[in-house]
């Protein structure tokens, strides 16, 4: 529960700013983020009214103020269903839903990936990568399904994270692009970086941010030369990098409206309502044996429902 705490500008002392002598006060009890939330909330009174940290303290002004509950340190667990592929006492693979989360962050609930693995594996995730990233040493956006491995615990987090960074992994995704391709696979070599001017985006990019970032591709099924089921193999982790290629190379993920997917294009079908990117395949050596495996998960029916739909609406209209 917040705690209140009562302050009072002394006899023989100058005016002061509030949020000074409340600092100085408070010091080793609260921060001073946490102090400016005190203030920003309307939590500091003088005289039962809000003041502003600014404010001019005399002597004898009685301010008290409510000190906020310190933030989590640790995720809590919640008992929200995910598919578990393997578990063992070093790590546990899942099969992660479209649109969840994988960790808190700014503006999410109590409902991420995270949340929901420290109530299956009983709060065993190692805390090396960070008390609210437990196990996480890889990531998928939130409209990303499938295979994630997650440590459980911290041997098992650093030899994870050295494969993921050795390059000793095989990930593999599949996707459902825009257009045909003309030949049957390849291989896409083009750094990516920070879009300068859409913060949250990310782009085809030589600037000094910029990332080396190779993905290779093979069609898997075409649809009447409108649309292409794709695996892609990603050799690097790029943020958004499989989205950032494939819409470079003209053929946008289907739902991805931040790269360039164009509803309009494909007017006989409802429009996605989430990027069309599945983790299909995960090969990676055990963090404790070294045994290479192999883990795979099916997409999920929005996503099969959806190549079935293409299949049925174009391969037979060129």
């Amino acid at each position: 529960m917040p705690r209140t705490r009562t302050y009072t500008h002394p006899e023989g002392a100058e005016e002061m700013r509030a949020d000074k002598a409340l600092s100085a006060f408070l010091s080793g009890e609260i921060s001073r983020t946490r102090l400016e939330d005190s203030f920003k909330s309307g939590k500091v009174l003088l005289n039962g009214t809000p003041i502003a940290k600014k404010y001019l303290l005399k002597v004898g002004d009685e301010v008290t103020v409510e000190i906020p509950d310190a933030p989590k340190t640790v995720v809590e667990p919640v008992d929200i269903a995910v598919d578990v592929l393997f578990e063992d006492e070093d790590i546990v693979v899942v099969n992660k839903p479209s649109g969840m989360t994988v960790h808190p962050g700014s503006g999410t609930a109590d409902d991420t990936l995270v949340h929901a693995m420290m109530h299956i594996c009983n709060g065993k995730l190692s805390l090396a990568g960070g008390s609210m990233r437990p196990g996480i040493v890889h990531r998928l956006d939130k409209e990303t399904s499938g295979v994630m491995v997650m440590a459980k615990s911290d041997e098992a987090y650093y030899k994870l994270v050295e494969a993921f960074s050795q390059r000793l992994t095989h990930k593999e995704y599949l996707a459902l692009t825009s257009g045909a391709f003309h030949v049957s696979n390849g291989s896409i070599q083009k750094p990516i970086g920070r879009d300068p001017v859409h913060k949250t985006k990310m782009c085809i990019s030589e600037g000094p941010d910029a990332r080396d970032a190779r993905t290779d591709w093979r069609v898997l099924d075409s649809y009447g030369g409108r649309a292409s089921l794709v695996a892609c193999r990603i050799f690097t982790g790029r943020t958004h990098q499989i989205r950032v290629h494939m819409s470079d190379m003209g053929h946008p993920i289907f739902g991805d409206y931040t790269y360039k997917f164009q509803r309009n294009k494909f007017r006989e079908i409802p429009p996605p309502e989430r990027v069309m990117l599945h983790s299909w395949k995960l090969e990676l050596p055990h963090p404790a044996s070294g045994e290479l495996m192999t883990f795979e998960a099916p997409p999920p029916e929005d996503f099969k429902n959806l190549a079935k739909l293409l299949k049925e609406t174009y391969t037979y209209t060129e």
